[in-house]
């Protein structure tokens, strides 16, 4: 199994890395991509990923800090995808709506951006949406990047429906295990398991039976569960055909 997006360089896994790398090696999770949000954090994502073959990273700027965005931040984007070959993708990206950290403009133009980006370095993308998914809809139609997947999807599945039919991806994560979570269960029931990824995004949205605590990857097999309960399949076939999916999707070694 793999855990597709984590953020493995948060500061609340500063002390103890090694032993929840070990936990998620325990529970049967082979790999996991640790996720960028912001420069800064992109680095010692490399970092963890060049100390640790299990891992692997991505650069990007999230929309939170899309406001922080300068000249040449693509420019350094560029150098870090060529400089190390556990980069495996540009994320997380895209628009949030809810918080609104960032100006919505000023969103939209960095998500542009690094969307186009990641078509011009032949790379997928990781987008993060919430309440902006019209917006995020529209620059991907605009840019036609070569793979994209929507992490955490909590969208209703007509609202994604041109996403799947598309050929691009949705990530899943603990929330689906959350007993109000019926809109996003029904959009799993109606994905292709071919289009899916399993995900913790721990540190943060710990899966039902570990709320409220710190989330790790670990806990993906819950996820993974959650829909295997969903498709009326067993958790092997989820876990196995996920992780051919991410498999191809990040380029990882077969």
């Amino acid at each position: 199994m793999i855990d597709s997006h984590c953020h493995l360089a948060d500061k609340q896994f500063s002390k103890d890395i090694e032993e929840v790398i070990a936990r998620a090696k325990e529970a049967g999770v082979e790999r996991m991509v640790t996720i960028a949000d912001s420069l800064p954090e992109a680095e010692l994502c490399i970092e963890l990923a060049e100390k640790h073959p299990e891992l692997f990273a991505t650069v990007g700027v999230h929309p939170h800090h899309a406001k922080d965005w300068q000249r040449g931040d693509g420019e350094r984007i560029r150098e870090m995808v060529s400089g190390s070959t556990r980069v495996v993708a540009i994320g997380e990206i895209g628009l949030d709506y809810f918080y609104n950290h960032s100006p919505k403009g000023t969103q939209r133009a960095v998500f542009l951006e690094q969307l186009t980006l990641s078509r011009e370095l032949l790379l997928p993308a990781v987008i993060h949406c919430r309440d902006a998914i019209e917006d995020v809809t529209a620059i991907i139609r605009e840019v036609e990047p070569v793979q994209i997947v929507l992490h955490c999807c909590t969208e209703k599945r007509d609202d994604v429906a041109w996403i799947i039919e598309h050929g691009y991806m949705l990530s899943f994560t603990g929330i689906a295990t959350y007993p109000k979570s019926t809109v996003i269960r029904h959009t799993i029931k109606e994905c292709p398991l071919t289009q899916m990824m399993v995900e913790t995004d721990s540190p943060y949205l710990a899966p039902g039976k570990h709320r409220g605590k710190r989330n790790e990857p670990a806990f993906v097999v819950e996820v993974a569960q959650a829909i295997a309960t969903e498709k009326g399949v067993g958790i092997e076939e989820v876990a196995a055909q996920t992780a051919k999916n991410t498999v191809q999707f990040f380029g990882l070694p077969s």
